[in-house]
């Protein structure tokens, strides 16, 4: 079967995704983003070469002679991270790189970065693909997935909060904000989902209601919005009662172990 290519971020999605693609029996080839990336993705690739966060020319030079020509992003970066090496160049850029920063980039949002991207290796004949391509059971239902069912209350915050959060999210700003008695707390920017999350919780007290839309130009390419174990760890820390996602278009990672972690926190989740 014809290699995939892998572009690993952090977190567990491409741990979780690299485990698809090898259940399908489809060969990767991944690069890992240094200081981002976790080492244990290697148990399940055929290869794993490490690049710096802005290093496209060699991470397309290593697709290339490994013949690659479909790949996935699967996985983030550390968003201030990502800002301050382009200001400081701590981690020396190579010269595609800067190129395409102060080319090719208009504006500075995620999607706009990543579609930057993608078309710089479509360039080198390396097409993108969705990244939820052996991973489709990942994609949140619709419907209330826990035990727990939001309150009227809830559901009123819900309908309050959603279409602003869209808006937000069209705006690139953000694809999470937390509400409480029809009021906006707390609104997710570059400091990402879990710190607008905590904020909220501080403004809010207890009984906050958490919402993560997609972005209104929603490319399953990549920026495909996720949470997992790690989000309810910090619902529970911020006392939420509710998190309500977009159905298909939201990832939950360790769906069952998540859900159950929701279950024992008494944190409602509802697919939208």
């Amino acid at each position: 079967m014809e290699k995939l290519g892998l572009i690993a971020g952090n977190g567990r999605f491409p741990l979780l995704f690299a485990k698809g693609a090898r259940d399908n029996k489809v060969p990767l080839i991944a690069v890992g983003i240094e200081g981002e990336t976790s080492p244990e993705i290697e148990r399940y690739v055929e290869k794993l070469y490490w690049v710096g966060v802005a290093q496209i020319g060699k991470l397309i030079k290593i697709f290339k002679n490994e013949q690659i020509t479909k790949a996935v992003m699967a996985g983030g970066l550390t968003k201030t991270n990502m800002f301050s090496s382009f200001r400081n160049l701590r981690f020396l850029p190579d010269l595609r790189t800067i190129n395409l920063w102060y080319r090719h980039v208009k504006r500075r949002d995620d999607h706009s970065l990543l579609e930057a991207v993608a078309n710089e290796l479509l360039k080198d004949g390396i097409e993108l693909q969705n990244s939820t391509l052996y991973v489709p059971q990942l994609l949140a239902q619709k419907g209330v997935l826990t035990k727990k069912q939001p309150s009227e209350k809830e559901l009123e915050d819900i309908h309050f909060g959603w279409p602003i959060a869209k808006e937000i999210a069209r705006f690139g700003i953000g694809q999470c904000m937390a509400v409480k008695e029809k009021v906006v707390l707390a609104v997710e920017a570059l400091e990402g989902t879990d710190e607008a999350i905590r904020r909220g919780g501080i403004l809010g007290k207890e009984d906050i209601v958490v919402i993560k839309v997609s972005k209104h130009n929603f490319d399953p390419r990549f920026d495909i919005p996720t949470v997992g174990l790690e989000t309810i760890k910090t619902l529970k820390e911020a006392s939420a009662s509710v998190l309500a996602l977009e159905s298909g278009k939201t990832l939950i990672l360790d769906v069952e172990e998540t859900i159950k972690a929701a279950d024992l926190a008494g944190i409602a989740i509802i697919g939208l």
